[in-house]
C-alpha cells in the first residue's frame, strides 16, 4: 500500500467516525402532562353581561362588524351601569 492510498483510507474513516458523532440527537421533549394542556383548552368563563350582550345581538341578527361594536359598546355600557345601546350606530359610507 503506498502512501497515498493510506492517507485516502485514513481520510475516509475520519469522515465516516464524524458523521455518526453528527448524526446523534437529543432526546425528545416530554410530553406535557394531561392537566396543562386542559387548562390551555379550557374555555374562558363568560361574564353576565358578555351573555346577556350576545342575547340581544342575536336578537338583531347582527353579524360580523357590526356584532363585534355592538357587543363592545353593550358591554362598555353595561359596565357603567346604564341600559344596553339600542341599535348599533350606521356606518356612513
Amino acid at each position: 500500500m503506498t502512501f497515498t492510498s493510506r492517507l485516502a483510507a485514513a481520510a475516509l474513516a475520519s469522515l465516516l467516525v464524524s458523521g455518526i458523532a453528527f448524526a446523534q440527537t437529543t432526546a425528545p421533549a416530554t410530553k406535557p402532562d394531561a392537566a396543562a394542556i386542559a387548562d390551555r383548552k379550557a374555555p374562558k368563563e363568560r361574564s353576565a353581561e358578555s351573555l346577556e350582550c350576545s342575547k340581544q345581538a342575536d336578537a338583531k341578527g347582527l353579524k360580523g362588524k357590526e356584532r363585534k361594536k355592538f357587543r363592545r359598546e353593550c358591554k362598555k355600557a353595561a359596565r357603567a351601569g346604564t341600559a344596553a345601546p339600542a341599535a348599533p350606530a350606521a356606518d356612513k359610507k
